[in-house]
């Protein structure tokens, strides 16, 4: 009895083994009937995502990386030949320069573009922080003072010459948008709400930074930036009896013209009769050499959308990033001064000096001195007019 049940025990074993065996043979028949999905060349999908923005027409280059294909192989030489970058076992110049404008130009999230050129999140910001750096050190090779020479777009222009032939070019401010700690919030509220940095910039009359100062609190007064970037030993540097247009709160001072107070100064403001006084030709024409310096803007954050985007970095990245835009902005002028964006048709001293600090005596001095000057120059700029409407 007992060796029957052992045998009957022995036989329902057996036959459970084989009917599980039977089952997993049958499923392995069924997978091996479901296609699997084809295995991705991450090399080649990356290099033929690249090829097709640097190989695909202006257009489409300017749609990615902010800058025609010219501008762009140009500064990857520059930064080559200066040692500034160089290509690593699995990243080349090319592809690091590339992810770099596609961000900025974007401001897209370093996890998108890891998964649009196939690269870990980690290689991304790597390569970021590398570009950066690089783009950085091109700060003094790129953006210059201008020289004494009067201004082509002045000296070849009636109504701006020979009145404003000591101008060297426009001074204005902007705000970035900025984020920062919750304790310092209050001193970069800017009077619009938002948090904001205040960019001082410098601008020649051929669309080019001649100076640039970041990273100021939204809620600082302009005249205070000024006399920043005026003290700083690699700062702002003005010709002697050179000066800058400016806005009227940067004050009369040494270096910087500003319009008259209370004074009409925008075409629309005036009518058809046109200006009835020097004060008012003068804001008028200061106005219309001046509107420089906002185009310059315009187009800065028309290229890179990361400056008018909630920044998620570092708050000294961000001050970074403003410089590092101005810089490759004046590289496309300088390569590429046709660049659609620029036309509008797209939808320092190696030396530290030392900075005297006048006295407020002084400072009164100078600001009558400059007054005088501007008055000087309103007085002809009036006198010629009278003379060419009278006949």
């Amino acid at each position: 009895m007992d060796r029957n049940q052992n045998q009957m025990a022995i036989a329902g074993v057996v036959a459970s083994v084989l009917a599980f065996g039977a089952l997993w043979i049958k499923k392995l028949e069924t997978r091996k009937k479901i296609a699997s999905r084809p295995r991705v060349n991450r090399d080649y999908e990356r290099e033929n995502y690249i090829n097709s923005i640097l190989y695909s027409g202006d257009q489409h280059c300017i749609d990615i990386i902010r800058m025609r294909p010219i501008a762009f192989f140009n500064l990857c030489d520059i930064l080559s030949t200066n040692n500034l970058l160089q290509s690593s076992k699995s990243v080349d110049i090319r592809e690091q320069v590339v992810i770099f404008l596609h961000i900025i130009g974007h401001n897209v999230r370093f996890r998108v573009i890891g998964s649009r050129y196939y690269r870990s999140i980690q290689t991304v910001h790597h390569y970021f922080r590398v570009v950066l750096r690089a783009i950085l050190k091109l700060y003094r090779l790129v953006i210059r003072l201008p020289d004494e020479s009067t201004p082509s777009e002045i000296r070849n222009n009636p109504r701006f010459y020979p009145y404003f032939k000591d101008c060297i070019g426009a001074l204005d401010g902007t705000h970035i948008r900025a984020s920062v700690p919750l304790s310092m919030q209050g001193r970069f509220r800017s009077r619009k709400g938002g948090m904001t940095q205040n960019v001082l910039a410098a601008i020649t009359f051929d669309l080019k930074f001649a100076y640039v100062l970041a990273g100021w609190e939204g809620s600082a007064h302009d005249s205070r930036i000024l006399s920043d970037a005026l003290s700083r030993p690699r700062g702002l540097r003005i010709p002697e009896g050179k000066y800058y247009l400016a806005d009227a709160g940067y004050g009369i001072r040494i270096g910087c013209i500003t319009p008259y107070r209370g004074v009409r100064y925008h075409l629309k403001e005036f009518g058809a009769e046109g200006p009835e006084n020097a004060k008012e030709l003068f804001n008028l024409r200061h106005s219309s050499l001046r509107i420089t310096v906002e185009r310059v803007f315009g187009i800065l954050k028309k290229r890179f959308r990361v400056l008018d985007a909630e920044p998620f970095w570092n708050f000294q990245t961000q001050v970074d990033i403003v410089l590092a835009c101005c810089i490759i902005h004046n590289h496309i002028m300088g390569v590429d001064p046709s660049d659609l964006l620029n036309q509008g048709l797209y939808e320092e001293s190696e030396f530290d000096s030392i900075i005297q600090t006048l006295t407020e005596r002084e400072e009164r001095q100078e600001a009558r001195e400059w007054s005088a000057k501007r008055d000087k120059i309103a007085e002809t700029m009036w006198t010629d007019y009278m003379a060419r409407n009278i006949r």
